[in-house]
């Protein structure tokens, strides 16, 4: 897969998204529907193919942060819906209309000034703020909050279909954020039966992120925002998650130069992989990475490109140009990488650099390379079950 024109190479695993996509899709209510959540550049791993291949799989609603991301994904999916989590300044109005996608609307201000800046209907999904303390409309109060929104349903150039909100604590397994998850859950479903009962039917309403979607799946919702789990890393790790996942991301590179250092009696490998790239200076002296399988501890700084390898115990069996495996396979997975500088594993696979080549595979799934559900889970349906019934 390597190639001389560069210095290291992501292998993205089109048959773990979807053994992934899979597995989450047999936990959804029959009349959920998929949402794949694709920002980011499909969170590092490259629009054009994951996009592709998840049309092809029958995934039509995506999920982006911004109108750029939207156009891009349009471009590779043209009849798909697209919906934008985030800000689209007022003036583009009419490109959101001309591509026919979905903007999220969080507060009446912003309402009016998409509408005033359209020139024909812009299509909206209404954000609500049940809890998470970031944007939207604020909703504790169903009828307040209703009443609220009136407003919006009036406005020429808006074409509202959906309410939406995003859960603070779905990750968590502890009693009183499984509760917490509830009470937002319930205020977004009162809002969106309160809209109904007064002349606005919304077609869609969704809440259920990554986490929500395995652990809570609701059939109170129609669409599944579904982010990091695809990709196959856990939402919040180390807590595991009830279906076996494939991580689909490989950030690979080779050896190319071997040192013996007289002083610290140690052989290392110099690897071209830098921060440049991606690979955090906060990982030196703490990460290991795969050289034939074998984990080997990362010594000494991680550089703008170069970063070394403690291949004392396996020197005579790696030569230059032998294979490195940074991150995404066996244990050696993002989500270890990002508990060892106390990130998450979505950071670690967006700040992969884009010079990097994206290498598509199509790997066999073996269940060693699967991240499996362990007896931790029971804590979550546990308090799942005592708080949602």
């Amino acid at each position: 897969m390597k190639s001389a024109l560069h210095h290291a190479w992501v292998e993205v695993d089109l048959n773990a998204l979807e053994f992934n996509v899979r597995g989450i899709q047999k936990k959804l209510p029959k009349n959920v529907t998929y949402m794949a959540v694709v920002k980011a550049n499909s969170y590092g791993h490259g629009n054009e193919n994951i996009c592709e291949k998840l049309w092809n799989m029958g995934i039509r609603w995506f999920a982006v942060a911004n109108l750029d991301e939207a156009i891009s994904v349009r471009k590779y999916c043209p009849e798909a819906e697209i919906f934008i989590l985030g800000y689209t300044p007022p003036y583009l109005a009419p490109t959101l209309a001309e591509n026919n996608i979905i903007q999220g609307i969080v507060s009446m201000e912003y309402a009016k000034e998409l509408s005033e800046s359209a020139t024909s209907p812009v299509r909206g999904h209404i954000k609500l703020d049940t809890g998470m303390g970031r944007i939207g409309t604020r909703c504790t109060d169903t009828e307040t909050c209703g009443k609220e929104l009136l407003p919006m349903f009036e406005l020429p150039n808006l074409k509202l279909e959906g309410v939406y909100t995003h859960f603070a604590a779905a990750d968590s397994p502890e009693i009183a954020d499984v509760a917490y998850t509830r009470r937002q859950e319930d205020r977004i479903v009162n809002v969106y039966n309160w809209l109904a009962e007064n002349g606005h039917k919304l077609e869609h309403i969704h809440f259920m992120n990554s986490a929500a979607s395995v652990y809570c799946p609701s059939p109170r919702c129609t669409l599944s925002r579904v982010g990091i789990l695809m990709y196959g890393l856990l939402p919040n790790a180390p807590y595991p998650v009830p279906i076996p996942i494939k991580p689909a991301m490989r950030l690979k590179s080779t050896v190319v130069q071997i040192e013996y250092i007289e002083k610290t009696k140690q052989t290392i490998a110099v690897v071209p992989v830098g921060y440049s790239d991606g690979y955090s200076r906060l990982l030196a002296n703490k990460a290991q990475a795969l050289i034939h399988d074998v984990p080997c501890t990362v010594v000494g700084e991680v550089h703008m490109n170069y970063l070394t390898l403690d291949i004392t115990e396996i020197a005579e069996s790696v030569n230059k140009g032998d294979e490195v495996i940074l991150f995404g396979k066996g244990a050696i997975t993002a989500n270890y990488l990002a508990f060892l500088y106390d990130t998450i594993g979505d950071e670690v696979i967006c700040n992969v650099s884009r010079r990097i080549p994206r290498i598509i595979v199509n790997e066999e799934i073996k269940d060693e390379d699967l991240i499996l559900e362990k007896a931790g889970v029971s804590e979550y349906e546990t308090n799942i079950t005592s708080c949602m019934g």
